[in-house]
């Protein structure tokens, strides 16, 4: 049995409706771009994937793993959505799309300013026409500045804003965050920059140009970093599980395990000492600070050592929770999809799908009381050209048919 076919089956819902009436065409590929319009999908809004006919989303090539057929990676990324297959770089494929603007409210794309001019996609262009229209862009380094025609992955991007370098046991290679990080946070950016637009173009009726870029989210994600070197001209060097500013922020061995320990205060710190039975210790006049204890850091974390040595993870994680101590577990992947209290939630769950049924990862935000946001699964390559093309276009059979013998749709 794989994991997934544990999870909880959770059926399509109504979802949020915050972004009820929200039209939104997303043009990107890959993860950060579609993660920004499943987030908008998430909260509401009507997000139409469209995809190159033949291949579609670059992410639907990425595995193995695959499940059914479908790459894991893209259905991480494209729940909620509709899927139109259609060839905007050909005249016929460029003016349905211009059609479809007239009543889309934001545009997403993950093209360089090179390839939107080419196509007519860029902000200038188009605004001409649609003035209330969104233009969303999600790039490697931006539509402007001496990289912005650079192509640009999740790799590349964390290298650039000194993440990698960051990121490791002291000794070992700069590595790369376990999870595309520059992906998931410029999407996050480009969502919530949509939304502060929308409640711009409210007031003022006016859409706007948005410019996201992977390395400027990947480098703000640093911004703790690169502002404690700025004031203080201390390079900041990777220390695997140890925070180099609280004094005792790092993981520890236990007599059967790993654990996350932050002493970030110093009622935490006294609170600590007084739950592992040596007061005094934490009491001496030299550890009274967090500055004094990072003086005197390899004294103390040899000494918490020898005591968490002494007793198997899960009781002293017990025992920490009991004193409102900041711990916790090393969690493997499949440790973390088996939390119970996130299946609690539903955060993991399965669904059914074109694919057949699927695993997903859910929203995890609450609104109103409610938490669920799927209301529909992941779609194959262009499942939804004949509806969009007759219910949103009114286009006759005749005119669709026209566009498949040409190979636009």
């Amino acid at each position: 049995m794989l994991p997934y076919q544990q999870l909880p089956k959770v059926a399509q819902s109504s979802g949020f409706s915050l972004l009820e009436g929200v039209r939104v065409l997303d043009l990107s590929t890959s993860v950060a771009g579609p993660y920004a319009s499943q987030l908008l999908a998430d909260f509401g809004a009507t997000v139409l994937k469209i995809e190159k006919t033949g291949g579609g989303d670059d992410a639907r090539q990425w595995g193995p793993p695959f499940l059914n057929g479908a790459s894991l990676w893209f259905l991480s990324v494209n729940r909620n959505k509709h899927s139109m297959a259609l060839d905007v770089s050909k005249p016929e494929g460029l003016e349905v799309l211009l059609s479809l603007l007239e009543t889309t409210d934001v545009l997403v794309l993950n093209m360089t300013p090179r390839v939107q001019q080419k196509l007519g996609l860029d902000y200038a262009t188009l605004n001409k026409r649609f003035a209330r229209l969104i233009h969303a862009s999600l790039t490697g380094f931006g539509l402007a500045g001496r990289r912005s025609d650079h192509p640009c992955y999740d790799l590349i991007a964390e290298g650039y804003s000194g993440i990698m370098d960051l990121t490791g046991e002291v000794d070992s290679e700069p590595q790369k965050v376990g999870t595309p990080a520059a992906d998931m946070l410029a999407g996050q950016d480009l969502a919530m920059a949509v939304l502060a637009a929308l409640h711009a173009r409210h007031r003022s009726g006016q859409g706007t140009s948005i410019d996201v870029s992977m390395h400027a989210s990947m480098s703000r994600f640093t911004s703790p970093r690169i502002v404690a070197y700025l004031g203080s001209g201390e390079l900041p060097r990777r220390s695997g599980g140890k925070d180099s500013v609280i004094a005792i922020y790092q993981v520890f061995n236990t007599a059967d395990g790993q654990l996350s320990l932050g002493l970030g205060n110093d009622g935490i710190w006294h609170r600590f000492w007084d739950a592992v039975g040596d007061p005094a210790f934490g009491q001496r006049a030299h550890y009274a600070t967090n500055a004094g204890r990072r003086d005197h850091r390899l004294e103390i974390v040899a000494h918490i050592s020898d005591i968490l040595a002494r007793q198997p993870r899960d009781a002293w994680l017990a025992l920490f929770a009991q004193h409102r101590i900041p711990a916790g577990p090393i969690n493997r992947v499949d440790e973390v999809v088996a939390d119970q209290d996130l299946l609690d939630k539903e955060f993991f769950y399965n669904s059914e799908s074109a694919y057949g049924v699927i695993p997903q990862v859910g929203l995890g935000i609450t609104i109103g009381g409610k938490h669920q946001v799927h209301r529909k699964s992941p779609p194959t390559l262009g499942e939804d050209t004949q509806t969009v093309l007759t219910e949103w276009l009114g286009m006759t059979p005749e005119q669709i048919g026209q566009l498949r013998e040409s190979g636009i749709i």
